[in-house]
């Protein structure tokens, strides 16, 4: 009789043979990550250094953690990390309740070209580039001829319009609705998909016992959806600072600036527009440790609460 071990190391290569068709398409994906994502790790020394471009490596001034001391000790850091979580959270809400709510919409929709219109005009907004988008989302903020001011006072909501992009305050939610506005029927995929695997049965027997659509929907639909809903959450968690670019960028002006900057705006204002490297790596590793943390821990929660999770 073969030693256990035997036994593994021959049903090892024997599943390596069976699935060599796939993994010969995997290579080039992983040579991709192995040059583009681990490599670039080195450059994570210049977080530690007072990098100096043209220097080599062993000319350059070790400093510890000097740039992570400055972040925490800076007023622009901590309130552009304010800003970044702020922005963050609302998209995060807003994301997963207009995207779910919408999915199960189309799937209470029983006019099957109706249903395709809809969706495809969903869509629509998403293959829009953010210079596209920045400028329509502009022009219906505008204080002159914007279509939200204009409807507002039709509406007798306010008395005289209002410049939604000069007031801080207001840009947070700007974000959240644009995003929404942006993204929200594409992110309806993945759940449509999920309710697509839905036993039909489950309905008809609810149907027959003399349930309403809408306790269908939370009897049925949504216990079903909970496993794609918890693994969403888990990745959309591990990159809670990462809240773009461009709308940010495209959006800001100076009177919202307070609001509108976030970590990667001040990654290049600061760090990659003044030639401080080093300064700009040290935000960029600190994006990487806390959406690591945050990817593991909501993960590790989703285990012990028995719940779908990611490994």
């Amino acid at each position: 009789m073969l030693p256990k071990k035997v036994k593994k190391k021959r049903k090892f290569w024997k599943t390596v043979i069976q699935q060599r068709a796939l993994i010969l398409m995997s290579f080039p994906f992983l040579i991709w990550l192995f040059v583009f994502k681990y490599v670039p790790l080195w450059g994570w020394t210049m977080a530690f250094q007072d990098y100096r471009p043209g220097l080599p490596f062993s000319e350059q001034e070790w400093v510890g953690w000097k740039h992570f001391k400055f972040l925490f000790q800076d007023e622009a850091f901590l309130r552009v990390l304010r800003n970044t979580l702020a922005m963050s959270v609302i998209n995060l809400v807003l994301g997963f309740v207009t995207a779910i709510t919408l999915a199960i919409l189309f799937n209470e929709l029983y006019n099957g070209k109706f249903k395709r219109i809809v969706q495809t005009i969903s869509y629509m907004p998403h293959f829009l580039s953010w210079v596209v988008a920045a400028g329509i989302i502009s022009y219906a903020l505008s204080l002159e001829n914007g279509i939200v001011n204009i409807v507002l006072q039709k509406l007798g909501i306010i008395d005289e319009p209002i410049l939604w992009l000069g007031i801080g305050e207001y840009f947070w939610g700007i974000i959240g609705v644009s995003e929404v506005w942006k993204n929200v029927g594409w992110n309806t995929i993945i759940y449509l998909a999920a309710i697509a695997m839905i036993d039909p049965e489950q309905y008809e027997a609810a149907e027959i016992d003399g349930a309403s659509r809408l306790q269908r929907i939370f009897y049925i639909t949504l216990p079903s959806l909970k496993p794609t809903i918890v693994i969403l959450l888990i990745l959309n968690l591990g990159n809670i600072l990462e809240t773009g670019f461009e709308p940010q960028y495209l959006l800001g002006n100076p009177m919202n600036l307070d609001y509108s900057e976030n970590l990667d705006i001040f990654v290049l204002k600061y760090g990659i527009s003044m030639g401080n490297f080093s300064l700009a790596t040290a935000a960029g590793i600190f994006k990487t440790v806390v959406s690591f943390i945050l990817l593991f821990s909501a993960n590790h929660i989703a285990k012990r609460l028995g719940q779908a999770r990611l490994f």
